[in-house]
C-alpha cells in the first residue's frame, strides 16, 4: 500500500495486512506520518515536558448521576 505523510508529503510502501493499513483503510480520520517526522516530533515533545511549561489540560471527569 502506497501512502503519504502528512507532514513532509513523502510517499512510501508498508504492507498490505500491517494493523496500521487496515486502520488508514477503514477509519479515515488515521494519517499516515513517516517514521523520521514521527521521531522528530517526538524528539521536539519530550523537550517541551522537560522546559516545564508543556501542560496537558484533562477532561473534566462528569459522575453519575446514577450512583
Amino acid at each position: 500500500m502506497r501512502v503519504k505523510c502528512v507532514i513532509c508529503d513523502k510517499i512510501n510502501r508498508i504492507d498490505n495486512d500491517c494493523p496500521q493499513a487496515k486502520k488508514l483503510r477503514n477509519r479515515l480520520i488515521h494519517t499516515y506520518m513517516c517514521p523520521t517526522c514521527d521521531e522528530r516530533i517526538a524528539q521536539n515533545t519530550l523537550k517541551r515536558h522537560q522546559t516545564g511549561n508543556f501542560r496537558l489540560f484533562k477532561q473534566k471527569e462528569v459522575g453519575d448521576l446514577y450512583i
